[in-house]
This record gives C-alpha cells, structure tokens and sequence, in this order.
C-alpha cells in the first residue's frame, strides 16, 4: 500500500488528503507550519508529523502543497526525509527557474522530483484534476498513481517547462480577472455596466459575459492572495523569458486588492450570482488596512 505525506494542508492539500482517502489510501502523513491547518488534518483522519521531514521519512509520494513564495523553504524542510527516495510532487504555482531549483534540492537530498503543473482550479475535479507532469521520475510516479485515476500528462523535456505551460496561462487567466474588475467598477460608476457587457458580447463571443465577469471577479475576491503570490512568479517566468513583464507584475497587484476587499465582504456577497450585488459589495467593502 502507498504511503502518502501532504505538507501544506490548505485548500489543495486537504481536497488531496480526501481523495486520497476515498481512493482506499489508509496512510497520509500531514505537515503544516500553521497548527490551524492541522487540526484540520487530524480531523480527516491524517497522521499529524512533527516536521516536514518527519512526514516524507513516512512517505512514498510527499506532495508538496504551499503558497508560491514559501515553496524553497518547504524543499529544504524535507532534508533528512528522503533517504529512502520518495517521490516529491511539487503541485505548486511558480516560474520554471523555481522548479529547476526546486528539483535540485530535492535531488541532492536523494528524493525523486516530480514537477507539477497542475492546469485548472482545484476544488471541482480535485485529485483528477488535469495536470501536467515534467521530469525524468513522472512516468514512474504515474504508473505508482493508476489506482488514483489522476489525469496525468506527461510533458517532454527538462523540468520547468511543464510549468511554462501553467504559468504563460495565468497571464492571461489572472489578467482576464484583474481587467474585469477595473472594467465593471468603472463602468458601475458611470452607470454603463450593461452597454459594456453587451459590447463585449459581441466583441469577444460569449453566451453570459454577465456571469462570467461575476465568476472571474469572485475567484480574485475569495483567492487573491494566493493569486497574487502566483502573478508574481507568472512575472518572475516571464523576466526569465527575456521579456519585461509590464503586466503580469501590476496583475498581482490587482489581485491583492481585490483579496483585502475580499475579507472585508459579507459572505453571502462572495457567494452571490448577481453581478449588481457583488459590485455593490466591492465598492462598499473597506479592508481592515483602510479602516484603522
């Protein structure tokens, strides 16, 4: 039987801990820095590790689920864990040049690095959801995870460039967010929300640009801190590219606007299906920063 080890037990580690579950996984080893995070892992029935290498030592797959900018720090957490050459999935958000680094940290410390891209939200599809895989150890750890049913893809060449592929689509995934936002707020001031919409409809086809513009600014309200730390790394690929991301930074921006708007909101707001509303709840939200 496989041996599993999440560290990182936010949204995706926990949606990964269950399906593993259901999957007929009986042994998930959790590591969070957060003791929050896990409590909630306790909960769904995971062995709680005293440290990140603790929990790999435990482990044949580490997944490895943690914010962008905390990604190096957790690859060194795992020294002393991987004697016995587990493999470490990396699902995280970052620029090819942060997977390279990451693998060689793993790598020097005897692990089997597996690069991670995973290619849409989390939460619908969880552990099936599609991901791209980038490494000399993906086609191993695929066959290790047929019982799963991952939809796993396996993605030629050196590692890092699986997630180009991830990242190159964030600018444009984010950035439609970000640009919808300052698009309707504008056009809610100046009380021309449905001549805009229906231009775009005939612009960009589209068969409910109304409930798309309120999707896309949902996820920026409810996740926009993750996707700001994510924009910074998409900005960080694109630098390494060659090319001046003149968008993609001012993008993260946006998004850790709209995440302390986000807090600020009522619930029943963040959750609404009415456009009108969640604009209304933007405006009239004040982040905890502005009110003191």
């Amino acid at each position: 039987m496989t041996r599993f080890a999440i560290i990182g037990f936010g949204e995706v580690g926990g949606i990964f801990a269950r399906d593993l579950r259901a999957g007929g996984a009986t042994a998930i080893t959790a590591y969070d820095i957060a003791p929050a995070a896990l409590e909630r892992a306790r909960a769904t029935g995971a062995q709680v590790a005293e440290s990140a290498a603790a929990a790999a030592a435990a482990a044949d797959v580490v997944f490895v689920c943690v914010t962008a900018g905390s990604v190096p720090a957790a690859m060194r957490s795992l020294t002393g864990g991987l004697g016995h050459a587990p493999f470490v999935v990396d699902v995280n958000s970052v620029s090819p040049g942060t997977k390279q680094a990451a693998a060689a940290t793993i790598t020097a410390q005897g692990g089997r690095y597996v690069e991670a891209a995973v290619m849409a939200s989390v939460p619908p599809k969880g552990l099936r959801s599609p991901i791209l895989l980038g490494g000399p150890e993906a086609g191993a750890f695929t066959a290790l995870m047929a019982p799963f049913g991952m939809d796993l893809t396996l993605f030629p060449g050196p590692v890092g460039k699986a997630s180009a592929v991830k990242m190159c689509r964030s600018v444009m995934v984010k950035g439609l967010e970000a640009l919808t936002t300052e698009s309707m707020l504008a056009a809610r001031h100046y009380g021309v929300e449905e001549e805009v919409l229906r231009s775009l409809s005939d612009t960009l086809p589209h068969p409910d640009w109304r409930g798309l513009a309120r999707y896309v600014i949902s996820r920026a309200l409810i996740h926009g801190r993750r996707r700001a730390e994510e924009m910074r790394e998409v900005a960080r690929t694109v630098q390494e590219a060659g090319v001046e991301p003149l968008l993609s930074a001012p993008i993260a921006e946006r998004q850790d606007w709209a995440a302390a708007r986000g807090r600020a909101m009522r619930p029943e707001e963040l959750a609404t299906q009415d456009l009108d509303v969640l604009l209304s709840g933007i405006i009239h939200a004040v982040p905890a920063q502005a009110a003191e």
